[in-house]
């Protein structure tokens, strides 16, 4: 892998000298590199429509309630109090499964919902 490094940082270089890189479209503005890969293809309008909108879609806001309540959890001391936020914790994990039809992992998609709120 090197050796190909090497090659394609030359070509780089050798490209950046001989102004191949002036005068590109776009030149100056920020690139957008949103990954909607992961959003079925005949949802990517109304999800691009609810972003520009500053609404989430139905499972990130899920998402974030389950994190919210993970929080809220670790924060409380009465016992009563933390079952029946643990029972509402487990119907929106179970809830957010059903939607996506496969089973959560919530330290995962904690990773991923930080990612994306923070990247």
């Amino acid at each position: 892998m090197d050796a190909f490094r090497k090659i394609a940082e030359e070509r780089i270089r050798r490209a950046i000298e001989e102004g191949e890189f002036d005068n590109l479209a776009n030149a100056g503005k920020p690139l957008s590199l949103e990954d909607d890969t992961w959003i079925p293809e005949d949802l990517r309008l109304a999800y691009h429509v609810l972003k520009n909108a500053d609404c989430l879609p139905p499972e990130l806001e899920l998402k974030k309630e389950i994190l919210n309540l993970k929080t809220l959890i670790n924060t409380i001391d009465d016992d009563k109090e933390r079952l029946k936020k643990i029972r509402e914790l487990n119907f929106k994990l179970l809830k957010l499964s059903t939607t996506l039809k496969r089973p959560v992992i919530l330290e995962e998609y904690e990773e991923r919902l930080i990612e994306k709120l923070i990247g």
